[in-house]
């Protein structure tokens, strides 16, 4: 056990430095913003109790907001996408069946099970997210056009990263 938190200690801290040092200075048309260390929520185990998941998710967009200088909105989006985490990930990675995926992923599942995931929690954050940075939805389009554009470039980055970072196993 001590190995498996040790690794999603380094994943959260390598997805985290990836965050930090490289994508929040890349500015792709002021609608793109990838937020790629969402994938370290998204990957924590699926049998993860409800409130260790939401502290977590809490304190790394906290810990995001920190470093960015703004006001609570990572916060907010990413506790909201474990509550939807712990609503949706069991009917679409495990599709009901009591197992627990210790890393959720492209390898530990199948692909279009992890992508329907990715797509569906990214898209939740970044609406929330969105909207949050916008004060309201006064420029709808904006919220949706934005929240469309990163969540296609930020699912194509974790699935990247599913392929160069993560061990292929057995589905």
């Amino acid at each position: 056990m001590n190995k498996e938190i040790l690794r999603i200690v380094g994943r959260f801290v390598l997805l985290l430095l990836i965050q930090l040092l490289v994508l929040n200075h890349v500015y792709l048309g002021g609608y793109i913003m990838p937020m790629l260390y969402l994938l370290a929520i998204l990957m924590l185990p699926t049998g993860m109790k409800r409130i260790p998941l939401l502290l977590i998710a809490f304190a790394t967009g906290l810990l995001m907001d920190v470093m960015n200088n703004m006001l609570g909105f990572h916060a907010i989006a990413c506790t909201i996408v474990a509550m939807m985490r712990i609503l949706f990930a069991d009917r679409i990675l495990t599709r009901g069946e009591p197992t627990v995926i210790s890393a959720p992923g492209i390898h530990s599942v199948s692909p279009q099970y992890f992508i329907s995931y990715l797509l569906i929690l990214l898209s939740a954050f970044y609406l929330v997210f969105f909207t949050i940075e916008l004060f309201g939805f006064r420029n709808f389009g904006a919220v949706i056009l934005s929240t469309i554009l990163s969540t296609i470039v930020t699912a194509l980055l974790a699935v990247l990263y599913q392929f160069i970072f993560t061990k292929k196993e057995a589905i």
